[in-house]
């Protein structure tokens, strides 16, 4: 295939990467909308050209990883810059952290491709970025926001087939839309080389054979698309009904929810607005209350919970609505009788000993039945999370609440049903958790009937962040097939059916409660079966493309004998 390998302009250079990043934001827009998705499918073919033409002018390394970082960099910019809300240099730090970590799979493509060609080159390109994508689930530094597979939530009528593959199911489609119109892109404009004077005096033939990209990517596009109308068109909601009432008190965390704000609203008031709320929506059919996380806020030691004043008033509270089970946020703090029972998180104070802070959720099956509690377990690098390897770095960085290591569990806890309510098991999702796909199905596969999410958004102000979160939970109850009820502190409040779409949603920035009917399926998808199939596939079809990669290198290096 003959290609120009004349100098690229730096124009073009600072163009095309301007072009991606702003194709990649498509699905991370200020205010989700389905009709700039498809974007996606065409997002990567930018880079996809500069790329090869950069290649085949044997331009310098350097020069192709600033085009690369320069494209990725926008792309971070352009949709998490609200992260800087909080704290300047925390969102700055977070752009040009990931924008370098995205680098990573993009570098091993380009070694690959030097190594065993451009077939297996343009092969590995997405399994490494699919092994980077599910590595960025699970380590330290986790920030899976852009996840390509969570750029079709505000489209979830396009992804129904979610539930069979999960979230990394749209990101692999996303490359294989992307890499087929690329080679279809190339084989045009070798079409057009080969005419004379520009003319199209060219056999049916070499149209058909050039042509042939542009099938596949058709169907590519055209096939995902209307399995999943076709899903969504059949699907019914499933399980028993409760009704379910989640509230919103809108109290601002800079200002007015924790103590020492300058319009801080007493812990008491707080907790009246939040019972107020709540009866004004509750019914003799209602079940369950959610309240927002951090709801309540007062440390809570586990070990003496049941004697704090609050936990008193909230049990003679339910004790007023026999037959209503609570959900509520929560900070508590438990202690550890020595230095070796204490977790890898624990801190020292020398007239407590060791202890570890929590965000939590609490839930109150009754007015009388022992309280059980969860604590969030996938938390926020750098806010409740501090990883060694950035300890130093990051101990005095504020993105809203507490700063450091909070504790966590292990496993995925699903509350037991109220005894007027056998088939609702809830499952509590605080926050950032409901980013991971795989780690909300654990729930679901635990045996949850109902997802509770209870968020505080409003850390981020009025930003596209919190309406970025609200749309993967449309996602979640995709790939799980449950209802979702969602308690925010402030931000968006209500529910998302079985389908991902949102059937109730309260204003924003008010105090105010919903009440909806949900389903409690207990059905599980074959995703909520057998998790990440696709990333883990990725990670081992990664591995050993850069061994053969490395030793196919290597093998070249040595002298002939």
């Amino acid at each position: 295939m003959t290609t120009s390998t004349a100098g690229t302009s730096a124009l073009f250079r600072l163009r095309t990467p301007v072009l991606g990043a702003l194709l990649l934001s498509s699905g991370w827009t200020p205010w989700p909308t389905a009709w700039l998705v498809p974007l996606l499918l065409i997002a990567w073919v930018p880079y996809l050209v500069l790329e090869r033409k950069l290649t085949l002018e044997g331009a310098r390394k350097g020069r192709v990883f600033a085009s690369t970082y320069l494209m990725l960099v926008l792309w971070n910019a352009l949709t998490t810059w609200w992260v800087s809300y909080a704290q300047l240099a925390a969102g700055i730090a977070a752009v040009v952290l990931n924008a370098l970590l995205m680098c990573l799979p993009l570098m091993a493509f380009r070694q690959t491709k030097k190594r065993l060609g451009n077939r297996w080159g343009y092969l590995s390109l997405p399994i490494y970025w699919i092994a980077f994508e599910q590595l960025h689930l699970h380590w330290d530094l986790t920030w899976p926001w852009l996840t390509l597979g969570n750029g079709f939530a505000a489209a979830p009528g396009w992804v129904q087939w979610y539930e069979y593959t999960g979230f990394l199911g749209g990101s692999v489609w996303v490359w294989v839309v992307n890499l087929l119109l690329f080679q279809f892109l190339l084989h045009w404009q070798h079409l057009k080389a080969q005419q004379p004077d520009n003319s199209l005096a060219v056999s049916h033939f070499q149209v058909g054979n050039r042509f042939r990209w542009a099938y596949w990517a058709w169907l590519a596009i055209l096939a995902p698309t209307a399995l999943s109308l076709a899903i969504g068109k059949n699907y019914q909601e499933k399980g028993a009904t409760t009704e379910v009432i989640v509230v919103q008190p809108n109290l601002d965390p800079y200002v007015e929810k924790f103590e020492g704000g300058p319009q801080f609203v007493p812990y008491d008031e707080q907790l009246t607005r939040l019972m107020n709320l709540s009866e004004q929506k509750m019914t003799p059919e209602t079940k369950l209350i959610l309240w927002p996380e951090t709801a309540l806020e007062e440390t809570y030691w586990e070990n003496t919970m049941e004697s704090h004043p609050k936990i008193r008033r909230v049990r003679a509270w339910l004790a007023r609505h026999p037959g209503v089970a609570l959900l509520t946020g929560i900070t508590t703090v438990n202690s550890y009788p020595s230095q070796e029972a204490a977790s890898a998180t624990a801190r020292h104070r020398d007239d407590v000993g060791y202890y570890d802070i929590f965000n939590a959720a609490a839930y109150f099956a009754d007015a009388s039945a022992p309280v059980a509690i969860y604590h969030k377990s996938r938390l926020v690098p750098g806010v409740e999370k501090i990883p060694p390897i950035l300890s130093s770095v990051l101990k005095n960085i504020d993105l809203g609440g507490f700063v450091g290591s909070y504790g966590s569990q292990a496993e995925r806890t699903v509350y037991a049903a109220p005894a007027n309510a056998p088939a609702l098991r809830v499952a509590p999702i605080i926050c950032y958790e409901s980013i991971y796909g795989d780690f909300v199905g654990e729930y679901a596969h635990n045996g949850a009937t109902l997802l509770g999410l209870v968020t505080n958004d409003a850390w981020w102000h009025d930003s596209p962040g919190y309406r970025q979160l609200l749309s993967y939970g449309q996602l979640r109850c995709i790939e799980t097939r449950r209802d979702l009820a969602r308690s925010a502190n402030t931000g968006f409040t209500g529910f998302i059916n079985q389908k991902g779409e949102i059937t109730q949603r309260e204003t924003a920035w008010v105090p105010t409660a919903s009440r909806a009917t949900v389903h409690l399926n207990t059905e599980t998808t074959f995703y909520v079966r057998f998790g990440e199939l696709i990333g883990r596939g990725a990670q081992i079809a990664a591995v050993l493309l850069l061994v053969v990669a490395i030793v196919v290198g290597w093998r070249r290096k040595q002298p002939a004998v």
